[in-house]
């Protein structure tokens, strides 16, 4: 078993970042920049946030934000490197992390 860290990034699609598309930038980020291990991103169909504005899909809605998810996994120090850009990025408590165990493949 190996220890990593999970990180959960909340954000809608939309968002921007210096007029950037915020999730094709932290994909980048993590991607490009830190090569973490991967990196999950999950649509929702329905969410909301602190303001309990409902984000939903439905025909009646032309112009929608739904939930983002992006989920990486990594070791402590790697996570820790990228997580204070992500989260000048992103609005104060959009990202969580835990530690959990990862299986390690038997040779």
């Amino acid at each position: 078993m190996t220890n990593v860290t999970m990180v959960r990034i909340y954000i809608k699609e939309g968002d921007k970042v210096q007029g950037h598309d915020l999730m094709r930038e932290i994909f980048h980020l993590l991607h490009e920049q830190h090569r973490v291990r991967g990196v999950t991103v999950f649509r929702g169909v329905a969410g909301f946030g602190s303001k309990g504005e409902v984000h939903a899909d439905d025909l009646l809605r032309m112009t929608v934000h739904l939930p983002l998810v992006l989920e990486f996994f990594d070791d402590a120090a790697k996570v820790a490197a990228v997580l204070p850009t992500i989260q000048s990025m992103v609005p104060a408590g959009h990202v969580i992390w835990w530690q959990a165990n990862c299986a390690t493949p038997t040779p």
